[in-house]
């Protein structure tokens, strides 16, 4: 066992084969291919050899960045993480709008405040907590998890309104620092210019010296934040501290009485004034709850983000949640709702003569003072009396006490400057941690390339890649915030935003358990996807009830966001659990189709369309798209010709890829099965047995005409393995349709193992096209492919009797060829789809170009609808009975004709025709030729047996050539090759002689089964 692992190109289990290749902690190691196990030694060598110039330049790269993730500063769970969430958490709110709050809601509705915050924020942590153990979590914090999980498009519109919501904070807790100092000058009465300008001025040079920290790096905003920490949790202390020192007068009339019964069962129920509710207040104060994403915003600069964020944001919200209810009780219990705050001077200072020992006493009874018997009990209650009589405040009101003192944190408190330092502390670290979050968050979502023209915010510096641009562009929305100068007014405004933050990252932890993916491993177990849901719902229902019409607009956003994002389509792939639901709708779906019955009114033409590679008849697959798009099923197919060792390329890697990109860039929703297969035939075969799923199979064969087929180079077996394929669609029941057009396919030059056996060609004669007609944008250049090289048609008799080179294909413009491979994908000029219906399919013949006629490119297209006479006198009432039978099918036509004579015998030229086709096809016995070695050809006796039929399909050409040789498309039945007895060279004969020098035409038989039905 010492020698496992040694000796042997097997590699055991190792961390570093699961990492990104370009990672910046991708290592060097990496497992062998398959190819380097499975394949003979001589050839993995040389695989390994082509491997090794890739690996070489990637290991570089990987190297680079290993080195460069090495050097960056990285944080551990407390100072990355729990003091991140503290500072952001004990913000502006716990000083100075937790007083009010407590006035406004009363002590116990303040508590489920506190409480409501902090279920959802729990439960958002639950799923951020899931949701970042199931996997390396990089910079983005809940960007990265939300896109990650949800896909781009909700991680793209909640990554922009995620950093302006942290733009927006630092305005908000700007401005709670710049009402501190204002209120401070305003008490020295050394106002600047006037209230509201003064904090516009004090919060832009805050936001600008905090700019300057920030772009210094992230180790010296690490050290400021913990500095400020320390002056919070001395700032805490000290108000806690106060609650307990006996009020002075001057604090009683302020509201602030110490603890007393009366005052807290006073202070439990609330009280909200005009235009305030528990909702508005809760709006209010929910911004405190938004710092649990502090630690998550930066988890690119975590040394372990999986286990750091859970732990730190946790440990967080307990010691944050304790903290605000214990303060709001001890706000509660210890300072009055109102006060008047008024103190005369002569009050004063008999209130300094007074002792509680039994001389003098002041009693105060509306401003008249009188000296009597003095008792400790009186004089008290003079001072208290003061404080709650309201008339004696400013303007006849009370401007002291709970809901009106933003300041009143600080005059409870021991000493005042102390808590002042704590309220800077407070602001200043949230607004600190806030100005690096967003532009971390906007940096990853630059990075990501899912909006235009913003990759230019994504360029770090530094080893810490730090965003110097989007650090400026945070700084600008922050002083556009603060020049608003309320706080009041700002904090609603990014309280919606946080909540959609944290609605989706809930519905992110619900999706991904709910698509029940075998990537959703969380190493964090203690998550329901249920309670994820509730927090969702709960999440939006706040959003909506705080303020319905901030909540809409941020819908809005979201949404429209959403929208651009979906349809612009950014090259990215996460595996999100987006995509894990399309494949589980998908396979729910299929399965469930499994048991629907069948019924002729739900029949859809589900077609396997034989193109090769789909960049090789462009025209064959617009058709074959223009009869299936947003109805029903299309496969392209292609035969690989030979063993499938040979052709690993061909089934595997790039090719199915290169197969699907080029569909998708032409706007052509099919699938693409490729098959190895020794022959052609063979490889239909498999398609035809086993191409689809369930429910979801094709039941329609649709190929090119071979029109080479009479070719003297054309190997005469492949003419027999093209008809014998028409046999086997029929044995499966499949309908079969074969499309001719006057020019031949447009085909690629390639080689033979990926084409059908023969090829067609461009040729000389094209019909004109419009170019200003509306198209389906063209493909892109395609891949260059190895496949059969083409060769001449025996379309044009003239070009091979004046000596012309009938692969004039060569000669045509690029713009011609284009027109030719693009005649399908454009919208068909004003003309005519005349339906031969001569013998009842089913009812296919006349299905798929009725569908035909209600796509967009073929409306200018109306239907025409022949069919044929059985009795010369009666012709009158056949037309009658097929106009009902059209009419009962709800199917519109704009004529239809009864062919009276189409049991006339054809012309002799006709039949002369059509027996010089069969010149080099006829079984020469004098030779020794025989039905068994040369089975394609045709005797004497299967001639002369199939006499009638070869002068019906002679007379149907002439009919063809009289009634619609100027249709846009031509759709006629099918003939039926009957086994044993038509060979493969008469059946092409007679193919050739219908489809020869006519418009597009598409010959066409259903599997005798009904596809219309006229009841309902």
């Amino acid at each position: 066992m010492k020698t496992f692992g040694k000796n042997t190109v097997e590699a055991i289990p190792h961390v570093d084969h699961y990492r990104n290749l370009l990672s910046a902690t991708a290592a060097l190691k990496s497992r062998p291919t398959l190819a380097e196990l499975h394949e003979e030694k001589e050839e993995e060598l040389i695989r390994a050899k082509q491997r090794e110039p890739l690996l070489t330049s990637e290991e570089n790269l990987v190297e680079e960045n290993a080195n460069k993730a090495s050097s960056a500063i990285k944080f551990g769970w407390i100072k990355g993480v729990l003091v991140r969430c503290l500072l952001n958490i004990w913000g502006v709110m716990l000083f100075m709008r937790l007083s009010w709050v407590v006035g406004q809601a009363g002590i116990g509705l303040s508590t489920l405040i506190v409480l409501l915050a902090t279920v959802v924020t729990v439960i958002t942590s639950i799923s951020m907590s899931a949701i970042c153990t199931n996997g390396e979590v990089k910079g983005g914090g809940a960007y990265y998890m939300i896109s990650r999980s949800l896909g781009p498009e909700f991680g793209g519109a909640i990554g922009l309104i995620f950093s302006v919501a942290n733009a927006v904070a630092v305005a908000m807790y700007v401005v709670g620092f710049a009402e501190t100092v204002r209120d401070i000058l305003k008490a020295n009465d050394s106002l600047m210019v006037d209230e509201t300008n003064d904090i516009r001025i004090i919060g832009i040079l805050t936001v600008t010296l905090l700019l300057a920290i920030a772009i210094i790096g992230m180790e010296w905003e690490a050290r400021a934040q913990v500095v400020l920490l320390g002056a919070l949790l001395i700032a805490i202390l000290n108000f806690v501290v106060g609650t307990f020192i006996p009020p002075s007068d001057e604090k009683v009339v302020q509201g602030i009485v110490g603890y007393q019964g009366t005052v807290f069962v006073e202070n439990f129920g609330p009280k909200f004034t005009e235009g305030e509710n528990f909702f508005s207040v809760f709006a209010i104060f929910f911004p405190a709850a938004t710092g649990i994403l502090a630690g998550a915003n930066i988890s690119g600069d975590l040394k372990d983000a999986q286990r750091d964020i859970p732990r730190g944001t946790f440990l967080a919200i307990i010691i944050s949640s304790i903290t605000y209810i214990a303060c709001a009780w001890l706000l509660g219990s210890c300072i009055l709702r109102e006060a008047s705050g008024y103190l005369p001077a002569a009050v004063a200072t008999a209130m300094s003569n007074v002792t509680y020992n039994g001389t003098d006493v002041l009693n105060v009874t509306l401003g008249v003072i009188n000296i009597t018997t003095p008792t400790p009990g009186a004089a008290a209650a003079s001072v208290y009396s003061l404080a709650r009589n309201c008339t004696l405040g400013k303007g006849g009101v009370c401007t002291r006490g709970l809901l009106y003192d933003f300041q009143a944190m600080e005059v409870v408190s021991g000493w005042g400057p102390l808590l002042t330092v704590g309220i800077f502390s407070a602001t200043l670290s949230s607004a600190l941690a806030s100005l690096v979050s967003a532009p971390k968050v906007f940096q990853a979502v630059c990075k990501d390339r899912i909006f235009p023209k913003i990759h230019v915010f994504a360029k770090g510096y530094g080893a810490s890649e730090n965003p110097r641009r989007a650090y400026f562009l945070a700084y600008a929305i922050g002083v556009a915030f603060i020049c608003i100068g309320d706080l009041n007014a700002i904090a609603p405004i990014i309280s919606n935003f946080f909540l959609m933050s944290y609605a989706l990252i809930n519905y992110s932890c619900f999706d991904a358990s709910l698509a029940n993916s075998p990537g959703w491993r969380p190493a964090f177990r203690y998550y329901s996807m249920w309670m994820s849901l509730l927090g969702a719902l709960l999440c939006i229902a706040v959003m909506f009830i705080m303020n319905w019409w901030t909540a809409l607009i941020t819908f809005v956003i979201v949404c429209t966001l959403f929208v651009y994002v979906h349809y612009s389509k950014p090259d990215v792939n996460w595996g999100s659990s987006t995509q894990a639901h399309v494949y589980k709708n998908a396979l729910n779906t299929t399965l469930k189709l499994v048991s629907v019955a069948d019924h002729i009114k739900n029949f859809r033409p589900q077609v396997l369309v034989l193109t090769g590679a789909p960049w090789a008849r462009p025209e064959l697959v617009d058709f074959v798209y223009s009869l299936t798009n947003k109805i029903s099923l299309m496969v392209c197919g292609n035969i690989v010709e030979g063993p499938q060792s040979d052709n690993l390329k061909h089934l595997r890697g790039m090719r199915p890829k290169e197969a699907y990109h080029w569909l998708h860039n032409r706007r052509v929703k099919a699938f693409y099965s490729v098959t190895t297969a020794p022959d052609f035939r063979c490889g239909v075969q498999n398609l035809l047995q086993n191409v689809g799923i369930g429910k979801l199979r094709p039941n329609i064969l649709i190929m090119g005409f071979m029109s080479r087929w009479n070719d003297p180079e054309v190997n005469k077996n492949e003419v027999d393995e093209y008809v014998h394929v028409v046999h086997d669609a029929f044995d499966l029941e499949y309908g079969v349709g074969i499309l001719r057009l006057k020019e031949g396919l447009y085909c690629e030059e390639t080689n033979a193992n990926e084409s059908l056996p023969v090829n067609d060609s461009v040729h000389h004669k094209a019909d004109p096209e419009d170019d200003e007609e509306e198209k389906r944008p063209s493909s892109p250049s395609s891949p260059t492919m190895l496949r059969r090289s083409s060769t001449s048609s025996n379309d044009s008799d003239e070009a091979d009797d004046n000596g012309n080179d009938v692969n004039v294909e060569l000669g045509l413009g690029k713009a011609i060829q284009e027109n030719f491979k693009n005649r399908f994908a454009k919208k068909q000029k004003r003309g005519t789809i005349d339906v031969w219906w001569l013998f009842d399919d089913g009812g296919l013949t006349l299905l798929l170009p009725y569908i035909l006629s209600t796509k967009q490119y073929w409306r200018n297209c109306p239907l025409r609808v022949f069919a044929a006479g059985t009795k010369r006198g009666e012709i009158d009432r056949e037309q009658r009975q097929m106009a009902t039978l059209l009419s009962r099918f709800r199917i519109q036509c704009e004529k239809m004709t009864i062919l009276s004579d189409i049991g006339k015998s054809p012309s002799e030229e006709s039949m002369k025709n059509f027996d010089k086709l069969l010149e080099g096809w006829m079984l020469d016995e004098e030779n020794g030729e025989s039905a068994e070695k040369f089975p394609w050809k045709v005797t004497e006796e299967q001639k002369l047996f199939l006499k009638d039929k070869t002068k019906r399909n002679v007379r149907l050409r002439e009919l063809l050539m009289e009634h619609s040789k100027d249709a846009a498309l031509i759709v006629m039945t099918l003939p039926v090759p009957r086994k044993n007895t038509c060979p493969a060279g008469l059946y092409m004969a007679w193919i050739e002689t219908l489809t020869k020098d006519l418009p597009p035409i598409l010959l066409l038989r259903g599997n005798q089964s009904s596809v219309l039905t006229f009841y309902s």
